[in-house]
């Protein structure tokens, strides 16, 4: 039986982890990298790294702490965050990521999807989409760290993204996202349901049973958070012995 994965996610800006609301109102949470090799400890099944400003503010990923997580973890970890070529996701590989996630260059560039599945496989591609609920039963794709409404429809852009090569997608729910009010089930299982590849459902856990809800109404296949590891509301163990009781299938630590 495939397991389902606890993920804490680490915002990065300027070296540092942070963690907002709905993408705004930062507060600093720390050393990346030491926080990579606590949730390591603690039976993470994988770490997302996020630099967060890197597209807006035009420049590239911060290749020295990909390197020095990598020299300090030993499970699997995503790197997203100003990636816009091939030689981008080359070097974030090169320092030692396992995963590259890619989300406004992809949007602009669709076909940048299909060069990287092709170069590097499709298993090493995760689509980062960051969606905000707009009417009912409707969701779009926001681009630009959440800044830009691209008015396409969620969706729409999961399926093509995953026809294009996306071996993941990491879906970020915007309305959610920092207000620790659970995650967004509704959006989280119509995506589930319209692509073939696993989901990551990220944005709002907020006590231990959200993650449960994700995974049995969600039919997420990962559960991603950041605020409550990073200021020690819950740790990994916890979440995983919780979800193991209720028979959700989960790595032992």
């Amino acid at each position: 039986m495939i397991t389902k994965r606890i993920i804490p996610c680490l915002d990065m800006t300027e070296g540092k982890v942070v963690k907002g609301i709905q993408f705004v109102n930062f507060r600093d949470a720390g050393d990346p990298v030491v926080l990579a090799k606590q949730y390591d400890k603690q039976g993470a099944d994988e770490l997302v790294f996020l630099d967060i400003t890197a597209t807006t503010e035009n420049r590239n990923i911060l290749l020295d702490v990909v390197r020095r997580t990598a020299q300090n973890v030993s499970i699997p970890f995503s790197v997203g965050g100003g990636i816009r070529s091939v030689e981008d996701m080359k070097l974030v590989l090169e320092n030692g990521a396992d995963k590259v996630a890619v989300n406004t260059g992809a949007f602009n560039k669709p076909g940048f999807i299909s060069e990287c599945a092709n170069y590097f496989g499709r298993q090493c591609v995760v689509l980062s989409l960051d969606a905000r609920q707009v009417k009912k039963n409707r969701w779009n794709v926001f681009i630009n760290g959440g800044t830009t409404d691209t008015g396409v429809s969620a969706i729409e852009w999961a399926k093509k993204a995953v026809s294009l090569g996306a071996g993941e997608i990491l879906l970020t729910s915007i309305d959610t996202d920092g207000m620790k009010k659970g995650f967004d089930i509704e959006l989280t299982k119509t995506i589930s349901k319209n692509v073939n590849v696993s989901i990551i459902a990220s944005g709002g856990a907020g006590k231990i049973e959200d993650f449960l809800e994700v995974f049995e109404k969600g039919k997420a296949d990962a559960a991603l958070a950041a605020s409550l590891f990073h200021f020690g509301d819950l740790t990994i163990k916890q979440v995983k012995n919780y979800l193991k009781d209720r028979d959700i299938p989960v790595r032992s630590i």
